[in-house]
């Protein structure tokens, strides 16, 4: 794919953070049928992740709203955005991210994460596409960065600035690439999947979340320990306001459960622990919580619920038909050169070998077509 001449970076940006100052960037969007759109959140840095930044580039112009700013009201914009077809990279998070925050969804979308999907380029991250196709080596530092933070240094508002500039050509390149292959429509499939998809939020937390990693392999104290400590990390977390995993990570945990299913007590388990910096100071509280897990009979946890019908074994017939449609499709990827989850994955294809008639719902129209083709569902199991 040829690269395409376009100014490197965006020649000014608008800063909208104060109250009534959207008005105009609403003026701009009444008038456009699209707008490149991308956000930058904190969750790197608080326990409960919020938008910081929204980007907007509109008619050429970049407009850059302070989503944290005090007063600011956002109402009107959602109403206006609602009706545009957006250009996003890599929007399934965003998405989520905008429809807890208010229950936003786009009228239609190119996501050009998905468009280098089917076209079966290696590298499909934004810098590694904008690099490849106008020489634009991006500062990959803004991805770390707390947004949260105010005021925005001009360096984040620049790095913002330029993750929506170039979205409107390399759209046009990818979309030249796709209509020669004919895979437009099944990018546009893909793309009504992940606003559908977007709809669905985030995950909402259970009982069994604390159910993380080789969990399923303890029984005995060591389940109650990783069921105390889990709960621990999460109140500390809550408490300081940061991540989970910068409390501490998922491997600790388990190095400590998996100690205690092996029969180790607190005594030697709590001198192979270091928490870093913040050590000495929750380092208490998560003794008590080891103790406590210690101390509790793992048959009073939370019981998982029972499988439903959907997620029992496959029989050995069925089996070996999920085998067959892996190859077909394995073979059908290869050909075509995308990666073969792009037309099912695990999960769907155990649920194909199940329950083949209902191909046609379990995968998107393109992802069926190609499969029903072959061998293995033309013989029908």
């Amino acid at each position: 794919m040829l690269g395409v001449t376009v100014p490197t970076r965006p020649p000014s940006h608008l800063l909208l953070d104060q109250p009534g100052s959207l008005g105009p960037l609403l003026d701009r969007l009444e008038k456009v049928g699209e707008v490149a759109l991308d956000t930058e959140a904190d969750n790197m840095f608080h326990y409960k992740t919020r938008v910081c930044l929204l980007q907007f580039l509109v008619q050429g112009e970049v407009f850059l709203v302070d989503v944290l700013a005090p007063g600011i009201k956002l109402d009107p914009l959602w109403k206006v955005l609602a009706k545009k077809h957006l250009i996003m990279h890599g929007s399934d998070f965003d998405l989520r991210l905008l429809h807890d925050l208010c229950r936003f969804t786009p009228h239609s979308l190119f996501d050009t994460m998905l468009a280098a999907q089917l076209l079966g380029l290696e590298r499909i991250g934004l810098a590694s596409l904008l690099e490849q196709h106008f020489a634009v080596a991006v500062d990959k530092s803004g991805q770390k960065a707390n947004w949260s933070q105010r005021p925005i240094t001009p360096k984040l508002l620049n790095y913002a600035a330029l993750d929506v500039w170039h979205l409107p050509a390399l759209r046009d390149i990818l979309r030249r690439e796709l209509k020669k292959l004919g895979r437009l429509d099944w990018l546009e499939q893909q793309c009504r999947a992940q606003i559908a998809a977007g709809l669905d939020g985030f995950a909402p937390a259970t009982e069994h979340d604390w159910r993380i990693g080789r969990t399923d392999r303890l029984r005995g104290p060591g389940l109650s320990v990783m069921h105390a400590i889990w709960h621990w990390r999460e109140a500390q977390a809550q408490r300081l306001d940061t991540p989970p995993f910068k409390v501490c990570g998922n491997a600790l945990l388990l190095k400590i459960a998996e100690a205690a299913e092996a029969g180790e007590g607190a005594a030697t388990i709590l001198p192979q622990i270091n928490l870093g910096r913040r050590h000495d100071r929750i380092f208490p509280s998560l003794a008590k919580a080891i103790q406590e897990g210690l101390a509790r009979d793992p048959k009073t946890l939370p019981r998982r619920p029972g499988r439903d019908s959907n997620h029992l074994s496959l029989t050995q017939a069925e089996v070996e038909f999920q085998d067959r449609i892996r190859a077909d499709r394995d073979r059908v990827a290869q050909k075509l050169e995308i990666e073969p989850t792009l037309i099912a994955n695990r999960a769907q294809l155990a649920q194909i070998a199940r329950y083949p008639e209902k191909l046609g719902t379990l995968l998107l129209p393109w992802q069926a077509d190609l499969l029903r083709k072959e061998p293995a569902l033309k013989a029908g199991g």
